[in-house]
């Protein structure tokens, strides 16, 4: 399982123009599901995303984490983090889950996070979404369960 985790002020996805989730700041998470994944992934990344020390304290250093500062998540599905452009122009997307268990371990990784007691809102699994955001930093990582990075 993969996530771009990015550091925002506030982000919101809509689907055909109508809000689905929206944070006023804190993690902007981007999420995908590989072929072979399984709840253990999706449990290790949802208690590592909000321990993240990734926001200041107040001496200008990144020593807090988004549970530390109160902020939400707002979790949106992305196949396309697990296609590999290494041959050829066309991304293949070989490596991605399967519709069923991708949405299965979505949401089950926004079941992890609202369990910690945090806010986190969600897109809408595999439909066309478009995510607004402002990144702040910018801060972003990329993780993955398996530490292939």
């Amino acid at each position: 399982m993969r996530a771009v985790v990015q550091r925002v002020r506030d982000a919101s996805v809509s689907v055909e123009g109508l809000i689905q989730g929206k944070i006023a700041g804190g993690l902007l998470v981007y999420l995908g599901v590989a072929q072979g994944d399984s709840e253990a992934d999706a449990r290790y990344l949802a208690e590592k995303i909000p321990c993240l020390r990734i926001f200041e304290d107040p001496q200008g250093k990144m020593n807090r984490s988004v549970r530390d500062t109160g902020g939400g998540l707002l979790v949106v599905s992305q196949f396309t983090l697990l296609g590999d452009a290494r041959k050829g122009r066309r991304p293949s997307y070989s490596a991605a889950a399967e519709s069923t268990l991708a949405q299965d371990l979505y949401e089950y990784f926004i079941a992890r996070i609202r369990e910690q007691g945090l806010c986190c809102e969600s897109g809408i699994f595999q439909t066309h979404m478009e995510v607004r955001s402002i990144n702040d930093g910018p801060v972003t990582l990329l993780l993955d369960s398996r530490k292939g990075f």
